[in-house]
């Protein structure tokens, strides 16, 4: 059933998040670096990490609670290896953070081939994809993963949530050869607890072996979940652990006592870890028939979808239909709900309120 978005300018967009974290004591760049990232999950159809879900887990584990520091400095802590940096964030805004972090990883690449940036201390960066399609779009190869705020998953085999729910991304310079970046992110759960949330709100029962109940057995029952399970069992169990194990090599503690904050010497924080690499630092220059790497990748890619998987989708493919829809409508797309939410969040940075009637609908 269609339903009905307002198209919502970016500037004014940025504009009332940029006030929204200023008003929280983010200092003008940190909130800059908020706006241009919920404007891009906006833009890309990514609603679960787009402001209102930002400034929410701002509330929840960042600024509202010590998670995280207005206009904390990072702290360049990198040693004898110089494609390797190494980053006390000091609990800085994630988002700024992860785009410092980036931006810093391209920087090597272009100089070593290869760079990566590795964080303790972070604040959650919401959703990992932006920034590697972001380095993707520039022609790298880049990777990211980090330790997510809370433990809410449960070992394959176990009873217990020790783990996050831990997401990779992953980004390929494709877009000469398709259009777009492909760009691979998840979460190593089933279902993120959101979703449980929402099922639990219209009445829905969860998929299969996606979460469990207080006694630690598989329930669809979204008011008996307690707790989510990893996807694919063993295997999505070993992609949440990979995250636990760079964690605790780059400086993360306990899983368990990530963002529960208490007055003692144990670490609370998440960490990050960024790679790119150049792709000239990948190719061996003998490709078929003498194509470059980019009609290479093409190549490729046009031989996994022949014939009758014409109709299968590339991962970052639905991200690019979406920014080409805000691009069609000339703002960003957001429902009834969400305008509502930005309303509220007007009024709690003391800001005026979209105006509704001056603003153009389309229904999707």
């Amino acid at each position: 059933m269609p339903e009905t978005y307002t198209i919502v300018p970016e500037g004014l967009h940025n504009a009332l998040v940029e006030a929204a974290y200023e008003k929280r004591g983010f200092t003008p760049e940190e909130s800059a670096d908020a706006a241009r990232f919920c404007a891009s999950a906006a833009r890309h159809g990514i609603r679960t990490h787009n402001a209102i879900k930002a400034l929410h887990l701002d509330h929840l584990f960042g600024s509202g609670s010590g998670g995280c520091v207005p206009g904390a400095e990072i702290e360049d802590k990198s040693g004898r290896f110089p494609a390797a940096k190494v980053w006390n964030a000091n609990k800085k805004l994630g988002q700024s953070t992860a785009y410092k972090a980036i931006d810093e990883a391209i920087r090597l690449a272009d100089e070593y081939g290869v760079g990566t940036v590795s964080v303790d201390n972070a604040f959650h960066y919401l959703w990992g994809g932006g920034y590697v399609m972001e380095a993707a779009k520039k022609g790298y190869f880049a990777y990211t993963n980090c330790t997510a705020a809370l433990t809410e998953v449960v070992p394959f085999m176990g009873k217990v949530p020790t783990l996050g729910t831990n997401p990779h991304s992953w980004g390929f310079p494709t877009t000469e050869a398709v259009g777009f970046p492909i760009v691979i992110d998840w979460a190593t759960s089933v279902v993120a607890m959101g979703r449980v949330q929402q099922f639990r709100r219209e009445g829905k029962q969860l998929p299969p072996n996606a979460a469990v109940d207080a006694d630690g057995n598989p329930t669809q029952d979204p008011e008996k979940a307690v707790a989510l399970l990893p996807f694919g069992a063993h295997k999505g169990y070993g992609l949440s652990l990979i995250n636990e194990l760079v964690g605790g090599l780059i400086g993360g503690s306990k899983p368990t006592l990530r963002s529960r904050w208490a007055d003692d010497d144990e670490k609370h924080t998440p960490a990050f870890f960024f790679q790119v690499i150049h792709p000239e630092a990948m190719g061996s220059g003998d490709f078929a028939q003498g194509r470059t790497q980019a009609a290479n990748l093409k190549v490729v890619l046009e031989d996994i979808l022949q014939g009758d998987n014409k109709n299968c989708l590339l991962p970052g493919q639905i991200e690019a239909d979406a920014a080409a829809l805000t691009e069609k409508h000339g703002g960003l797309l957001f429902s009834k709900a969400e305008m509502d939410a930005f309303a509220e969040i007007a009024e709690e940075c003391q800001q005026q309120p979209w105006d509704r009637n001056t603003l153009k609908t389309v229904e999707l």
